[in-house]
């Protein structure tokens, strides 16, 4: 089992930014009334902030202005940030790294150690285990770790497994080495690239890349019409892997780690579909008021949901008192990361849009 314990790293703050343009499922016409609140009542998105794709505004667009408004409110001078971290599957191009573009728009130094991770709905909890393993040799002392997608670029809209879920995000988090910070990060992690076909963009890639055959219009079997350049999604099959691993990931590492689950202050889920992350909260018997939700605002915006989480529904209680939390983050690879964390009267700026 991938089992990792962080000494000595604080998290500082965090900050989160959404394009400012709202889609709302109830406007959407592929789907009956009837059919659409169905829908709503089940998942439990309403509305999505999405960007226009067009190239005007990318994941690293909202993630520079989270991390650029973060910076400031911390009163860091951005030449002592020696790591960026960048988690994304929606890149600015295929090369170079857009952890190197941020490190540049930020005016970071030109000593900063900066890369990208292509993770999705686990990247927030894997970005967090790596930027932290790195801080904890004490050799960097600030790091930013950047999370973010905008999936909404993968969905068809013709598609409605994915046209009404994805919303698109990007989140900074602010880590300090820091001797005196006594609260461990414990997190459990697990793969299962088996099921790379369940949540996967087919062409575009070096194992199928683009071609005109790539850009017709197929229909599904339920209906659905995408491009081999859209998202396919079996939900089924997310859905089992999810209400089976993610209760007995959380629940191994309470137990190697011995975390007192009557201590912790809340239990952050990705945000993937209401319904789901509703088992997921009765099988770890969380009461409702420590499992906060913005889905039905939001949607599913994939690594970013659990930072974007605490930034709209958690802001007033990061800022004033210690927390202590778990967190899982779970999907497209298959890929599945759980956390404990504690923050203690963190920064928090309010919610950021980007037109």
């Amino acid at each position: 089992m991938a089992f990792i314990q962080i000494r000595n790293v604080e998290i500082k703050g965090v900050s989160a930014c959404v394009p400012q343009r709202v889609e709302k499922n109830r406007s959407y016409s592929y789907l009956s009334e009837e059919e659409i609140e169905k829908y709503i009542a089940t998942i439990g998105v309403e509305e999505r902030h999405c960007a226009v794709h067009d190239g005007t505004l990318c994941t690293s667009d909202l993630c520079y202005k989270s991390a650029e408004r973060l910076i400031s409110d911390l009163n860091w001078d951005p030449k002592e940030i020696e790591l960026l971290v960048f988690v994304s599957h929606t890149a600015d191009y295929k090369l170079p790294s857009t952890a190197c573009i941020l490190q540049d728009r930020l005016g970071l130094s030109r000593k900063c150690m900066a890369f990208d991770s292509p993770l999705g709905c686990s990247g927030f909890v894997y970005g967090l285990g790596i930027a932290s393993s790195i801080i904890q040799t004490g050799m960097i002392k600030k790091a930013l770790l950047l999370v973010g997608n905008t999936q909404s670029f993968y969905a068809s809209p013709e598609d409605q497994s994915t046209a009404l879920l994805f919303g698109d995000g990007g989140t900074a988090v602010a880590l300090e080495y820091n001797t005196c910070c006594k609260d461990m990060m414990d997190f459990h992690y697990l793969s299962d690239g088996s099921g790379k076909d369940v949540l996967i963009v087919p062409d575009g890639g070096c194992r199928n890349p683009f071609t005109l055959d790539s850009l017709k219009m197929e229909r599904t079997e339920e209906g659905y019409c995408r491009t081999r350049l859209h998202e396919r999604m079996d939900g089924l099959e997310v859905f089992s892997f999810a209400t089976v691993n993610v209760p007995k990931s959380l629940n191994e590492l309470i137990n190697r780690f011995k975390i007192e689950t009557n201590s912790i202050d809340y239990l952050l889920l990705h945000q993937a579909n209401k319904f789901l992350c509703e088992k997921i909260r009765k099988k770890m018997k969380f009461d409702v008021e420590k499992v906060p939700y913005n889905i039905r605002e939001y949607g599913n915006t994939s690594g970013a949901s659990i930072p974007l989480l605490m930034v709209t529904d958690l802001k007033k209680r990061l800022e004033s008192d210690k927390l202590r939390f778990l967190a899982t983050g779970f999907g497209v690879g298959l890929s599945l990361g759980s956390v404990y964390f504690c923050t203690d009267k963190i920064v928090c700026p309010e919610l950021l849009y980007l037109s």
